[in-house]
């Protein structure tokens, strides 16, 4: 999983501005989806991730993928979503 996380960034990594903003909104639904599975899971209250903007979404991925690691919640449902996101991004 982490090899999927790290291609997405490189991926990001390679965007022009343009088709990275047009691409965030995704982006940013997926952090913020990891963010609330892992928050149910440990039993957290739900919060919003701060939006800091394209140039520190992927850091923001990488954070929510560990977190959710670290809470032991499967990882198999969330290679397919991160695959999906690498894919989608133009």
């Amino acid at each position: 999983m982490d090899t999927e996380v790290e291609r997405v960034v490189r991926r990001w990594e390679q965007l022009p501005l343009e088709r990275a903003l047009a691409a965030y909104p995704a982006v940013r639904e997926l952090v913020q989806d990891i963010a609330d599975e892992t928050a149910d899971a440990t039993g957290l209250g739900r919060q919003v991730v701060p939006d800091h903007g394209p140039g520190v979404v992927m850091d923001q991925l990488r954070v929510m993928f560990f977190d959710r690691r670290e809470a032991g919640l499967a990882e198999e449902d969330l290679l397919g979503r991160v695959t999906a996101l690498r894919r989608s991004l133009p």
